[in-house]
């Protein structure tokens, strides 16, 4: 946290300025299948014989999938990934142009054939946006509404037309960004040139406005715009259906009819009809010219969320909450279930003589439809009349038996992952027990982005008990899985409070006590790729005797990273520890939310070393380029030893101690045996740096926390008969394997409550059997 001054405060008073937070997704082994519910569908039809067409589906992963379509399957072709949160609606637009809107409050634009690429984000947007609509034949105009009340509407032409911006506003910016670094705090980070930065996580396009129609004062859940784009409707929580001119944004008239929130609607190809659906369950017919409804249907048992038409709007396919997908005659009102899919429908899309279904779940499913004659469906099927009355008082129309599908088995599926719905971080701070829709459990490794054990379907419960371990690791991150996956936030300086000796990380070649910052560690493993793009893109040009040309001064300030400090060379830099070292198959994504170019999310080996501070929060690029860390507290913890009443044994030092929090017993009961004065007396001065007995303010000293100066190198010959030495607090007999912090969160903290802890170790010996007890003392 920083301290800033408050705008117009007399007093100079200061508020709590919270620092942005940096977010990676570890993506599931599987990346070419979505891994929560679909929202959206949009179909290109392609017209050259030798060409195919291409379903693009956009999910609660906040990713879009390309998928190349052929009469027996779907091969995913590229992934979108810029979003940060749900997509929740698609469209096609001019030029093969691939717009989304998402919850995190933006809509953006993509190449849709290309590799995944982000041409442009806006966000007008005050909050999600829920809904998009496109003009068929002026495709170059689509509108955006969502729970801000906002409808806009956008000519891409314009949107997506360059800026020309000045030479003094481009040397303002940069004399800012100059400014603002030079004058923080501990940090010597300097701004890092990019001529295309912009263009690589595409910036919020501040030149074009667009139309807004006001007048929604709720949430927007539905549009839809006809196909010269001269008009648009809009739906959602007022349950009333607005009508818009798209050149000027005013309204031209309401309709009124549905008494719950409207959540979908279509504009016939004339713009005289349109149809809604709605969480009253009804669909509604509206004549725009009469303004009034023609009919209403009552088709379904709960919300209408998604609506598609044949090209002649003779019949409509519904679907929704109760996961049934029906067919309507508008004229005839005859009405028969298609098919049923496990899982509520959220959105319909039309290919050929097939109808493309998306539900809450992560699979696709593409269904026999006669599109171009609906006709043969009730021909093979038992269909009824759609009543005028919403179904719940009207159920005996149907005679008193349920619909009959037409089919029982899509022709194609696009099968997803399961997604994660329930999660717990176990103590060790490393690990997190998951388990998903299918019901499998599985144990992540956080650090790495793995599985390391897939439990299959068992009790969480039982194996969250099973996995527990009494050990107490400061909470240096936390999770949600939101995403249907695992979502790792790490904000500062809460981050950088876990710490843990690399013996206990198993790192080869790092000598076994070591400290090891758990999220300075996991920065390194997520900017590695980075690191080594950054140094190649940014490294100045050496004259030919090795020296910098005058005037070049290197932004490449970072301490070099590797595995083995006296082996490696110059270019092993980028390597990490093994404990944090992330699959280079599905590497994780990082995800910022409050970047200078709107939010984005990228695989961390699509970095292209051009990011710099207005993409990463300055904290981050300081912990990885300057290998510096912001203080932090509670660290150690503080003690006295001391012998058990009637104890023969003597101990050398009474002062207070301190150690680190992460410190393991076995080393205490070290220290206890080096200081203990058994059968001949121990020098006072040591050769390995032990302090004398009396001084305030003592440390545990090296000798004893290293791994190289333990007690068997520091006992004398006489020594070798080892005294057996036990722990106690609070009359329990503590592991050698537990550390300061465990035993102050598990045993201390029940009977003294608020720090700071001071304790009293007594030591008892008889015969070489020694037990010492800890109890907590208030500091005077």
């Amino acid at each position: 946290m920083h301290r800033v001054p408050s705008s117009g405060n007399a007093n100079n008073s200061v508020r709590t300025r919270k620092e942005k937070r940096l977010t990676y997704v570890v993506n599931v082994a599987e990346d070419k299948k979505h891994c929560a519910g679909v929202n959206c569908l949009a179909v290109l039809k392609e017209n050259g014989t030798d060409e195919c067409d291409y379903l693009f589906t956009g999910s609660r992963d906040s990713t879009l999938k390309r998928w190349a379509l052929a009469e027996d399957g779907a091969i995913c072709s590229a992934t979108f990934e810029s979003h940060v949160d749900w997509v929740n609606d698609a469209v096609l637009t001019s030029g093969n142009k691939l717009v989304s809107c998402s919850s995190d409050a933006t809509v953006k634009v993509w190449n849709s054939l290309s590799d995944g690429a982000c041409v442009r984000t806006f966000g007008q947007h005050s909050d999600y946006v829920i809904c998009l609509a496109a003009a068929e034949k002026r495709s170059n105009l689509f509108s955006s509404g969502g729970l801000g009340g906002e409808v806009f509407i956008w000519d891409l032409e314009a949107a997506l037309a360059p800026i020309s911006r000045s030479n003094d506003a481009r040397e303002d910016e940069c004399s800012t960004t100059v400014s603002s670094l030079s004058s923080s705090s501990n940090t010597n980070l300097r701004p890092i040139s990019s001529s295309n930065n912009l263009s690589q996580h595409a910036p919020q396009h501040q030149g074009y406005i667009p139309v807004a129609a006001k007048g929604h004062k709720e949430s927007v859940y539905a549009l839809a715009m006809n196909d010269h784009g001269t008009i648009v409707v809009s739906g959602g929580t007022e349950k009333i259906i607005r009508l818009w001119d798209t050149r000027t944004g005013s309204k031209t008239m309401k309709l009124r009819g549905h008494t719950d929130n409207v959540r979908a609607l279509l504009l016939d190809s004339s713009s005289r009809y349109c149809l809604s659906g709605s969480s009253d369950s009804m669909i509604r017919l509206w004549d725009l010219g009469q303004q009034r409804c023609l009919h209403s249907y009552a088709v379904h048992t709960d919300s209408v969320w998604a609506l598609a038409s044949t090209p002649s709007f003779s019949h409509v396919y519904s679907g929704g909450r109760d996961h049934s997908l029906y067919v309507t005659d508008l004229a005839t009102r005859e009405s028969i279930l298609l098919c049923n899919e496990d899982h509520p429908i959220r959105k319909l899309s039309l290919q050929d003589d097939s109808i493309w279904v998306a539900t809450t779940d992560s699979s696709v499913h593409r269904w026999p439809a006669e599109v171009h004659n609906p006709m043969k469906l009730f021909e093979r099927g038992s269909s009824f009349l759609a009543g005028n009355l919403s179904f719940s008082r009207s159920r005996l129309t149907i005679e008193g038996s349920s619909p009959i599908p037409v089919y029982r088995e899509p022709v194609l599926s696009i099968d997803g992952t399961a997604a994660i719905v329930q999660h717990e971080i176990l103590n060790n701070r490393r690990h997190v027990l998951t388990k998903d829709t299918a019901g499998s459990v599985n144990l992540w490794e956080i650090t790495r982005g793995v599985v390391i054990e897939n439990y299959g379907e068992v009790s969480f419960e039982e194996k969250k008990e099973e996995l527990f371990e009494m050990v107490s690791v400061p909470a240096w991150f936390t999770v949600d899985t939101r995403l249907g996956c695992l979502s790792v936030h790490l904000d500062t300086p809460q981050c950088f409070s876990a710490e843990m000796y690399s013996v206990d990380l198993g790192i080869p070649g790092k000598p076994e006590d070591d400290k090891v910052n758990l999220a300075r560690e996991t920065l390194k493993g997520l900017l590695v790729h980075w690191l080594a793009k950054r140094k190649h893109k940014v490294a100045p040009q050496a004259t030919s005797n090795g020296e910098l040309p005058p005037g070049k001064d290197t932004p490449w300030t970072s301490t070099t990273f590797r595995i083995d400090g006296d082996n490696s060379s110059e270019d092993d830099y980028c390597k990490v520890y093994p404990p944090f070292a992330f699959a280079a198959v599905s590497p994780p994504s990082i995800v910022m939310e409050g970047s200078q170019g709107g939010p984005w999310r990228k695989r961390i080996t699509d970095l292209d070393g051009t990011e710099d501070e207005k993409d990463f929060p300055w904290w981050v690029l300081d912990c990885v380029l300057n290998n510096r860390m912001p203080p932090r507290e509670h660290t150690k913890c503080s003690f006295y030893l001391h012998p058990c009443e009637g104890s023969t044994v003597q101990i050398l030092t009474q002062g207070k101690l301190s150690a680190p929090r992460i410190l393991r017993i076995h080393k205490v009961v070290n220290y206890v045996v080096e200081k203990m004065v058994l059968v001949k007396p121990l020098d006072v001065t040591s050769t390995d740096g032990t302090f004398s007995s009396g001084m305030p303010g003592n440390q545990i000293p090296n000798s004893i926390i290293g791994g190289d100066s333990s007690f068997r190198s520091t006992v004398k010959p006489w020594q070798k008969q080892k005294p057996s030495v036990e722990i106690l607090c609070n009359n329990q007999v503590l592991s050698p394997d537990m550390s300061l912090a465990t035993m102050i969160e598990d045993i201390l903290k029940k009977v003294q409550n608020t720090p700071p802890y001071t304790w009293i170790v007594r030591v008892n010996t008889v015969d070489y059997f020694n037990t010492c007890g800890v109890e907590p003392k208030n500091r005077r």
